[in-house]
């Protein structure tokens, strides 16, 4: 087997279901001409290995047609038409799912046909039928809304007929869909969430939907909406050019959205066919629905719908292997990355923690911010929290009593830094050498670095980390103050920091709920932002040109100083993996799937808008299982005491935090087998 092979590289062994909307070739009331260009697009899709394939609403017949909906000639074209697509199906991959006029009863009905590997598999109809302004579709189309446990003859075969259908593939867990036709979802009760609610994963939207000013932002707003309400992907298809326009236009918009989140969008008004493809996460969908007990209530209040609806069960035709990753995957999850609201989201991650720091301030009406100031990016960070918090409240920033203190390993450039810091910003700025307690604690423990031998021990780097902490409460006991955290959250998750009196404690941790990162990232936004003055945006900007260092460990004979992520892995594959595990529960194999189509090339992933380092590495898939077991070990297993005996801080980012009185509860004597086993047995230990 090759490692392309690998069931690893299979997108449906990790639960992704490829979703596509399309755009066909039509012409008003030619049924032969559309059903053309409706298998014109199956074929594409087929060969783009797609899974799940949704038209426009009444595709088959054109949807602006009036009153030709009531011709008999028309209704048997469409039927025929049908066939026509049942038979061509066979053998291709995509489940279609398209739209046309049913006779039933001596009534029509405005129809979704689910056709899958030449079967014809169920129709839903249409529920709520618009007959306003512009539309008067009751003239012609018969209500869906009671039609449920009901069977339809299509061409002398019997489906299952009614708005109680889910369609599931029985061979692929997670791929599980809904439908609702145009109106349906404009309605305060929309169809769709009863379909989720009964277990559907995707929710389908077959619309004509003419395009008026303003109208496409509306379609945006209601797919993200019904998207995150339902907790899953809402795919919408509406008409486009070909469909009459004797009163109309159409603009033929596509779009699917995965719980909030705008995954892929076509192009509008274009003359061409279009398919828009992108592979939905049913992982991600179904682990949210775990954590939100909110969707699981709301199935209980309306009577558990996954008993009344039918589950139209079918064998997914689709071939195993590598077909690449079709969505885009963000290589800093935690940082903002939309472009039109890049300030915003800036400004209000920054100002969470300003808040926080305020109430704090109020609440216990202190005289002082202590805080230890060491050149990096964490106290630079926190400094730009606490003077902004002081300028808000009127307080002098000398209210800021900023100390840096070198150790045994303390740089030039880092002191240098630190005092730019705290003079620019106007702070009570002091200087407390620790080398000289260091050493009277180290000769009274026995260490040999006390007699002068070389030995940087963690006993070693713990005596300076703790010594800085010691000092920072005891000025806060002196200046009627209180301590300012540093540590941010890929360190609380890593169990980088020193425990009890040393980095991981302090009376207020603004930075807590903030990874590295996105701290890196709003040092960024302050200075391109103009937050300070030039001054401070100078020191800042070599702050963030500073290698990551604890600086605990005094520099090699070659100059090579002690590094951060050489020990613990980069912080930007750390931050990745945190948010996937922290945020969506995803297994460490999951993950590495992802974070392997993140980062396996310069180009792979999406970065944020404004990250001038976010390019510039790619790491293999060795590389990556490498770090991300260090991190399971770590996270799951050797860390967590540090995080259940953490100071309040304010959570930031949705992306989660790690207070155990918020996002994270967990043992600390847990062991972190199940995911280590996870990962070895399910990536390969070589790349595609």
């Amino acid at each position: 087997m090759s490692a392309s092979e690998h069931p690893f590289f299979d997108l449906h062994t990790h639960g992704f279901v490829r979703v596509a909307t399309a755009t066909p070739r039509t012409r008003t009331a030619d049924v032969a001409y559309n059903v053309e260009g409706i298998l014109a697009e199956a074929r594409k899709a087929h060969e783009q290995a797609v899974d799940l394939l949704l038209y426009p609403e009444l595709c088959i017949s054109s949807y602006a047609i009036d009153d030709l909906h009531l011709q008999a000639a028309l209704l048997d074209a469409v039927e025929a038409g049908i066939e026509t697509i049942r038979e061509a199906s066979e053998g291709l991959t995509p489940v279609l799912v398209v739209g046309a006029p049913l006779r039933r009863g001596g009534r029509i009905y405005n129809c979704a046909l689910v056709i899958a590997d030449g079967t014809l598999l169920g129709a839903v109809p249409k529920s709520y039928l618009p007959n306003y302004r512009e539309f008067y579709e009751k003239r012609w189309f018969a209500r869906g809304n009671a039609c449920q446990g009901l069977w339809l003859d299509v061409n002398g075969a019997e489906v299952p007929f009614g708005t109680d259908l889910i369609f599931a593939a029985e061979n692929l867990p997670g791929f599980t869909f809904g439908i609702e036709i145009c109106e349906d979802f404009w309605s305060p009760v929309q169809p769709g969430t009863m379909a989720a609610l009964a277990g559907a994963t995707i929710l389908l939207n077959l619309s004509a939907s003419n395009i008026t000013i303003g109208k496409s932002d509306e379609r945006h707003l209601l797919s993200r909406a019904s998207s995150s309400r339902n907790i899953c992907a809402y795919a919408y298809s509406a008409s486009g050019f070909g469909e009459s326009t004797t009163d109309l236009a159409w603009d033929g918009q596509g779009m699917i959205y995965e719980l909030g989140d705008l995954l892929v969008e076509s192009v509008r008004f274009d003359l061409e066919p279009e398919l828009c493809v992108v592979d939905v996460d049913t992982r991600r969908i179904l682990n949210e629905r775990m954590r939100m007990g909110t969707f699981n209530d709301a199935a209980e209040d309306v009577g558990r719908p996954e008993d009344s609806f039918r589950t139209i069960g079918f064998d997914h035709a689709h071939t195993p292997g590598d077909k690449g990753l079709q969505r885009p995957v963000r290589r800093f999850p935690f940082v903002p990355n939309r472009a039109d609201k890049l300030d915003e989201d800036c400004y209000e991650a920054f100002n969470i923690q300003v808040d926080g720091l305020m109430r704090r301030i109020r609440a216990t009406n202190t005289k002082s911010l202590v805080i230890g100031i060491s050149g990096g990016l964490d106290s630079t960070h926190a400094l730009i929290v606490a003077a902004k918090a002081c300028d808000t409240l009127g307080l002098p920033r000398s209210t800021i009593r900023a100390y840096t203190m070198p150790g045994f390993a303390t740089s030039d450039r880092t002191k240098a830094n630190a005092w730019k810091l705290m003079e620019a910003f106007g702070t009570t700025a002091e200087e407390i050498d620790i080398r000289p307690a260091a050493r009277q604690m180290l000769g009274d423990m026995g260490h040999p670095f006390a007699e002068g031998e070389p030995v940087h021990d963690v006993t070693f780097e713990n005596v300076q980390a703790g010594l800085r902490t010691d000092y920072l409460f005891r000025l806060a006991n002196h200046h009627s103050g209180f301590v300012i955290g540093t540590g941010d959250l890929s360190e609380l998750a890593l169990g980088w920091c020193t425990y009890g009196v040393g980095d991981q404690m302090s009376h207020y941790a603004v930075n807590s709920g903030v990874p590295k990162t996105l701290i890196q990232y709003l040092i960024r936004w302050a200075t391109r932002t103009d937050q300070f003055d030039a001054e401070v945006d100078a020191a800042l900007e070599d702050v963030l040109g500073t290698e990551i260092s604890p600086e605990l460990v005094p520099a090699a004979a070659d100059g090579t100083i002690q590094s951060t992520e050489s020990v613990i892995g980069p912080y930007e594959l750390n931050d990745f993996f945190l948010h996937h595990v922290l945020r969506w529960g995803h297994s460490p194999s999951h993950v590495a799937f992802l974070a392997w189509h993140a980062w396996k090339d310069r180009d792979a992933g999406l970065w944020p808008h404004g990250f001038p380092d976010g390019g510039k590495n790619a790491y293999d898939l060795g590389t990556i299982s490498k770090w991300l077991e260090n991190f399971v070990k770590r996270f799951f297993q050797f860390s967590q005491f540090k995080r259940s005996a953490l100071p309040n801080g304010p959570k930031v980012s949705s992306g989660g935090a790690l207070s155990p009185r918020g996002d994270w509860r967990a043992p600390s004597d847990a062991v972190a087998d199940v995911w280590l086993a996870d990962l070895r047995e399910k990536v390969p230990t070589g790349d595609a």
